[in-house]
């Protein structure tokens, strides 16, 4: 009978020890995996400078191929326009859309310098941004809504700072990096910002749901004044976000709010200006007369 050629690990002891050895190694990998797994979870914090350090690494990368998509989406897009209606077509639209949230905006923002002037004299002031960045990166299949931004400590960067792109409110700084940031997205179920119709004071919180949209909650509860296209900024209140910058467009009504659609879309957006956090007590700090005869 001729001999098999397959032979079993029992035949040589350097297959067993072979056999041996990587059970021993998978063994401790997978005491290794389930011990950083038990440390996620009740020590989240620990690994943020290994997540910094791993975003400081392939932020590079990312920004190039964030080029590359941002180049090829421009292209793909001008043709589509061209067959649909014309790319001069599509670009009327985009300015209009901008041309109707910046106008939301003025009219809110003059609403709060009369308010804020008429009771202070409070004087206008430029805010710089402190950092401008690409937008590299944005979870997409996580229950949780984050972004990336090629910005760090070496900008200037602190937690806390919020985020927006020309349009509106993107989200803020959650976690810094050197040279990247993660960031906050309005849309992250952990996500509560305090925001108020544009033409008039009602006021109520916007909470993500991780979905994409946003979750209008009135703060006075009764009969619900809103209605389907209402535009909503943010209020300034509990600091971190300056008042008047574009938040979200209504586009369902509920019994106690309802449902809206963010304007600053993070997978539309390129570039991001990171700003100082907004701190009320800082712009009322200064006397005026009339908060001396106020407080009289």
């Amino acid at each position: 009978m001729t001999a098999s050629g397959q032979r079993r690990s029992g035949y040589s002891r350097r297959a067993q020890y072979n056999l041996f050895t990587g059970y021993i190694v998978a063994g401790i990998g997978a005491l290794i995996g389930a011990a950083l797994l038990a440390v996620s979870f009740f020590q989240p914090s620990l690994f943020g400078g290994l997540r910094s350090a791993a975003n400081d690494g392939v932020s590079p990368a990312t920004e190039t191929a964030s080029t590359v998509r941002t180049g090829s989406k421009g292209v793909w897009d001008s043709i589509a326009g061209y067959y649909r209606a014309g790319s001069k077509n599509a670009a009327l639209k985009r300015e209009m859309e901008i041309a109707r949230i910046r106008l939301a905006e003025a009219k809110a923002v003059k609403q709060e310098n009369e308010r804020l002037k008429g009771l202070l004299g409070l004087q206008d002031e430029d805010v710089a941004p402190v950092a401008v960045a690409r937008l590299v990166g944005s979870t997409a299949s996580s229950s949780r809504r984050f972004a990336y931004v090629g910005a760090g400590a070496n900008d200037g960067v602190t937690v806390g700072m919020p985020v927006r792109s020309p349009r509106g409110v993107v989200g803020r700084i959650l976690e810094t990096g050197d040279d990247s940031s993660r960031v906050l997205l309005l849309t992250d179920t952990e996500s509560v910002l305090p925001v108020r119709r544009a033409q008039d004071e009602v006021v109520a919180f916007a909470e993500g749901r991780g979905d994409g949209l946003l979750r209008i909650r009135l703060i006075n509860l009764g009969l619900n004044p809103l209605e389907p296209g209402d535009v909503f900024v943010t209020s300034g209140a509990g600091g971190y976000y300056r008042p008047g910058t574009a938040v979200a467009i209504l586009a369902e009504k509920t019994d106690d709010g309802g449902l809206a659609r963010i304007i600053s879309d993070p997978a539309a957006t390129d570039f991001v200006a990171i700003q100082p956090i907004f701190e009320p007590e800082a712009a009322s700090g200064a006397t005026t007369p009339v908060a001396q005869e106020l407080g009289d």
